[in-house]
């Protein structure tokens, strides 16, 4: 290595859980940790090490991860492989770089058995992805090498919420430890010019860069959080109209997720009742969708579900799909036009003059942020769900009123 461990570097170094988060703010020396962290069993034959980047261009930028340990590890005895990204040691020991662009990358890494994984910005990857690889932590019987997962990252990101979740939010878990770093706990880096750059940031990003704040979160123009009020205990037994309104991410998408929520109506007044919400594959995708809608109809008098159509063919095709699936029940797909902004509209003019309640439940809190945070935030899946929801019932109301004055 070319410099010493800093004091929080070490601390990191020295951990003996299973899993570790190190970094939060920017300029805490998060790569050269997660170098250091892989190499530390290389003497060890046949001990295999993997370090990744979401992407191979991010994996190959200069002074990204795979270039700094090159330049690290050149003038050294280990023995570099172009075809493989791999070094490989005197002991037989390997460091080998890999990426996971698509979800299904994941499975490229299948036979592969390795003591130690490292993702470099994991906030860039998928929850199902970054499981997945435990399943390649292995070791012979009689080994002593630890299995360590390791990553490094700053808040913000398509992982964001996740990422704060397992490691920031629900970190008791005694095997499982987040490092704190900042800027200050580097000597090594000119803090003087870095705190120059994060300044000409906005305040959310230089928040989550220069204070590692995983709180904070940008603020979009459409939604406020006080229209909502406080969440009622239980549903209203009046409800006219339910509707369940699937956005389906595409599974290849980074950060995209799959939601499903459930409106119903009563009056003027309309219940956001649930949210379903997830990154699936389409096989797991598909029982999701098939499973809530079983239950949804137990409980939903006048219950229809509706899914929304992506552009192309292989929109149209997972739409028809999913309609095949649930046949039997009251279920459409919609192709969707214009922009996210303005079909969201409509939603949050009736979510600021009250119409719009919420009932208790486990996604309230992300699904607010997610709102509130529109169209400025990473995501807009419950929002485009909530959208599409809201445009059907209103519609069914409108309908309900031309009938009643018809009579």
């Amino acid at each position: 290595m070319p410099h010493r461990p800093t004091q929080k570097q070490r601390a990191f170094l020295d951990l003996t859980c299973r899993e570790s988060l190190y970094g939060g703010a920017a300029g805490g020396g998060k790569t050269d940790a997660l170098i250091m962290a892989a190499l530390q069993h290389v003497d060890v034959p046949g001990y295999a090490a993997l370090l990744f980047r979401r992407t191979y261009q991010d994996l190959a930028l200069p002074g990204a991860i795979m270039d700094r340990a090159n330049d690290w590890l050149r003038p050294t005895a280990a023995r570099w492989s172009e075809v493989d990204h791999r070094w490989i040691f005197p002991s037989g020991a390997t460091l080998t770089f890999g990426y996971l662009q698509a979800e299904n990358d994941k499975y490229r890494y299948q036979g592969a058995e390795v003591q130690f994984i490292g993702f470099d910005e994991l906030t860039q990857f998928k929850e199902s992805q970054y499981l997945y690889l435990f399943s390649r932590l292995r070791r012979l019987e009689g080994s002593t090498v630890p299995l360590r997962m390791r990553a490094a990252s700053n808040p913000g990101g398509v992982g964001h919420e996740w990422v704060r979740r397992r490691f920031v939010a629900e970190h008791e878990d005694d095997d499982r430890v987040f490092v704190p770093a900042r800027l200050a706990d580097n000597p090594y880096l000119d803090s003087g010019e870095y705190l120059h750059s994060l300044d000409q940031l906005d305040a959310v990003t230089r928040a989550q860069l220069l204070e590692g704040n995983w709180d904070v979160m940008p603020e979009g123009d459409r939604f406020k959080r006080e229209w909502f009020g406080a969440a009622l205990p239980e549903r209203p037994a009046f409800l006219t109209h339910w509707t369940r309104y699937w956005d389906k991410a595409g599974t290849d998408s980074a950060g995209d997720y799959t939601a499903g929520v459930l409106m119903g109506k009563a009056g003027s007044l309309f219940y956001v009742l649930d949210v379903v919400r997830g990154q699936w594959s389409a096989a797991s995708r598909m029982k999701v969708i098939h499973q809530t809608t079983v239950q949804d109809a137990l409980v939903c008098p006048r219950y229809s579900v509706w899914v929304e159509q992506e552009g192309g063919s292989g929109g149209k095709e997972s739409a028809e799909a999913t309609i095949a699936d649930l046949a039997g029940y009251d279920v459409h797909k919609e192709p969707v036009t214009g922009s996210k902004v303005v079909r969201a509209n409509p939603y949050a003019a009736q979510c600021e003059v009250g119409n719009v309640r919420l009932i208790a439940g486990p996604w309230n809190a992300a699904y607010l942020d997610e709102l509130c945070a529109f169209p400025e935030g990473p995501h807009d899946d419950q929002v485009d769900a909530s959208s599409g929801a809201f445009a059907k019932l209103a519609k069914a109301q409108h309908s309900a009123g031309s009938e009643e004055y018809a009579r």
